[in-house]
């Protein structure tokens, strides 16, 4: 059975967050799209539920974290190049995102990322196949 995985973040701005993901490729939802909630699609079974900090905190007792000054979350994405990770950085910049550190080349896998407008972490990877170098 193919297993789903929905990542719930909370957003100050929902118009805003939707519009910066918009502008990196991703699409919604409508079905599960309202003024305090969208569903973004990542992949064929991977969501993010982007979340008003108010409805955001009726699933939670405990605090909801600013990311902008807490971390509780990295969200890794595995891309299928370098290109395709150097460019989805260059668009989170261009919608109003930060990078928050330098991209990283360890050989087998290199990476880089972005903070969205609400500071969550974006981890982008591109894995260097296994048998690449393989003759």
């Amino acid at each position: 059975m193919a297993k789903q995985i929905f990542v719930n973040l909370p957003v100050a701005d929902l118009p805003g967050a939707i519009a910066f993901f918009t502008a990196l490729g991703f699409s919604f939802n409508p079905q599960w799209t309202d003024d305090t909630a969208t569903c973004m699609i990542v992949g064929d079974n991977i969501f993010a539920m982007l979340l008003t900090r108010e409805r955001f905190q009726t699933f939670t007792p405990k605090p909801v974290a600013d990311a902008r000054h807490s971390c509780e979350v990295l969200v890794c994405l595995a891309l299928d190049s370098r290109h395709e990770v150097d460019s989805m950085v260059r668009k989170a910049v261009a919608a109003g995102g930060s990078t928050y550190n330098e991209p990283q080349d360890h050989g087998f896998m290199y990476g880089h990322g972005f903070q969205d407008l609400d500071g969550h972490i974006w981890e982008l990877v591109y894995m260097v196949p296994q048998n690449a170098d393989s003759p």
